[in-house]
């Protein structure tokens, strides 16, 4: 078994050399050849000076050349961080100066973009593109900046700093309820814990094919690589333009396993199936948010043969929970149980044990909880806290995830969510900082006030709806869309701005009311 994430490949090439890892569009990879790809990227990663537990960020869509550094980079004792490919350069270079990115693995036209930010870097010393293809701005003039084929050409002789599983891998990037983007910090055991926990209850063996939609800087999107090398799988990457270009790859792949968000499930349900799918689709999984009823129903028609894994989680502690199918026509509305290895318990503010029923917090223990924030200590002790219910004789407290997610536990052991303590904003599958959006917003010089909000939506689980007071009688809504739109990634930008000719309702803390908000329009996008 595997002690280190990149070792997953390394052991799979002694066991199935010839068995196909990964697959981009023409290109097929087996796993001697991935071993070797990532072993040669590490030691073009060493050759550009990076030292152990030191971070390289990948800001690609999914291809080879993005696996390879992901493992690459801890196979040479770096630590990856995945970067969403639909974020825009301010966020990117948030992220780059945040965890002290060191090396930058990206395509020309990002970097491009990147370009005048990356002054602003100082720790990032080296820019790899993708396409071979060199820099036509100054602004990087700091960066030492090489194509692909002359990182795989680099070899410094220098070996791999020892690493062992507690050390760091990953750092995945998050967005709370409040501020910028948090980095959750994930080590070798994290991540492989999740790995053979996730591969279990799904029975994933040799011969699956796992369909990666999501990006790789979403926890689950990963998961999708290392459950397939898990089992010795194969992975097919794909970013897709339309939904029906799911379901024809699912059918030309023989695709046995996909997962999606309840966004993309709401338009696959509405699609029809080629028998090929049908025939040859395993299971699905869920997560992101809770699948619609009316979707679950109309995706179990259309494919009978399939069994639906309707799962809960969270960065911090990768999965929690997952609904077997045999549970689907008693509980649908559940978010099932603990998953292999990790336990959930409901409590009070007090850290006591609810009753079964009693409203109360989702806390995760186990193996699957992360190492903390990167750099953040206070949002780290927030979150990361001793877990309910220790032994007094243990020294040493263990440390458990406090998710702020309000659930309840059946007789039976079953959970079901309720709701969330914070305001962040659950839409396509991500999560969004009302912070972060309403700071783009004020930026526009159009709004007095401003709140972003979440509201209930058929399609998008929540919507992002922008509650301003204009600070200029000529306000146009359109204007502020287009201005967000320069500054956010699709999936944060407002679907509907509301103007308020009076002040924006407050608490008695003298907050924005958030609550009597959404709840004064929680019936907008009702049909």
């Amino acid at each position: 078994m595997a002690r280190l994430l990149h070792e997953l490949i390394l052991e799979q090439a002694e066991r199935r050399t010839d068995a196909t890892a990964i697959i981009h569009r023409q290109t097929a990879l087996d796993y001697a050849s991935l071993a070797d790809l990532i072993r040669t990227t590490g030691r073009g990663l060493l050759a550009l000076g990076l030292n152990r537990a030191e971070r390289v960020a990948v800001y690609l869509p999914k291809r080879p050349e993005a696996v390879a550094t992901l493992f690459g980079a801890t196979l040479a004792g770096g630590v990856f961080v995945p970067v969403n490919p639909l974020l825009k350069p301010e966020q990117v270079a948030y992220i780059l100066r945040d965890c002290n990115v060191h090396i930058l693995v990206t395509a020309r036209d990002r970097a491009e973009s990147l370009a005048p930010l990356l002054v602003d870097c100082p720790d990032l010393h080296s820019l790899v593109l993708v396409d071979e293809a060199s820099l036509s701005t100054p602004h990087a003039h700091h960066l030492q900046v090489l194509g692909w084929s002359a990182l795989l050409a680099a070899d410094g002789g220098r070996s791999p700093a020892p690493a062992i599983d507690i050390d760091m891998a990953a750092i995945l990037y998050t967005s709370g309820s409040t501020g910028k983007p948090k980095g959750v910090v994930l080590s070798h055991r994290n991540m492989l814990a999740g790995a053979y926990s996730v591969a279990e209850y799904l029975g994933n063996h040799a011969d699956d094919r796992l369909l990666a939609v999501l990006p790789f800087s979403f926890d689950y999107g990963l998961s999708q690589l290392t459950t397939a090398f898990v089992a010795g799988a194969r992975a097919v990457l794909m970013d897709y333009l339309l939904p029906r270009d799911v379901v024809n790859t699912v059918a030309r792949e023989g695709i046995t396993g996909l997962a999606a968000v309840p966004p993309m499930w709401v338009q696959l349900a509405q699609l029809e199936w080629p028998q090929a799918a049908v025939d040859n689709l395993r299971y699905i999984t869920n997560s992101g948010g809770a699948m619609p009823r009316a979707t679950l129903d109309a995706l179990r028609r259309s494919l009978p043969k399939t069994a639906p894994f309707l799962m809960y989680g969270l960065t911090e502690a990768f999965r929690s929970t997952y609904l077997p199918p045999a549970e689907i026509e008693r509980r649908p509305d559940s978010m099932g149980k603990a998953i292999p290895n990790a336990e959930i318990l409901v409590v009070r503010e007090d850290g006591t044990p609810c009753a079964p029923g009693e409203p109360g917090e989702l806390v995760h223990r186990g193996a699957l909880v992360g190492l903390g924030y990167w750099n953040d200590p206070a949002k780290t002790a927030e979150r990361y806290r001793p877990a309910p219910g220790q032994n007094p004789g243990l020294p040493i407290p263990e440390l458990a995830v406090w998710s702020g997610d309000t659930v309840r536990m059946d007789e039976e052991g079953f959970l079901y969510f309720i709701g969330r303590k914070d305001d962040m904003i659950k839409t396509s599958g991500y999560r969004v900082s009302p912070t972060e959006v309403e700071e783009v917003i004020y930026g526009s010089g159009q709004a007095a006030e401003a709140a972003a909000l979440g509201i209930p939506h058929p399609a998008l689980g929540q919507a992002v709806v922008a509650v301003i007071k204009p600070l200029r009688e000529d306000f146009n809504a359109s204007e502020l869309i287009a201005h967000c739109k320069q500054y956010l990634p699709n999936f944060m930008v407002p679907l509907q701005v509301i103007a308020y000719s009076s002040d924006l309702p407050r608490n008695p803390n003298g907050k924005i009311d958030r609550k009597r908000l959404v709840e004064a329009l929680s019936g907008l996008f009702e049909s």
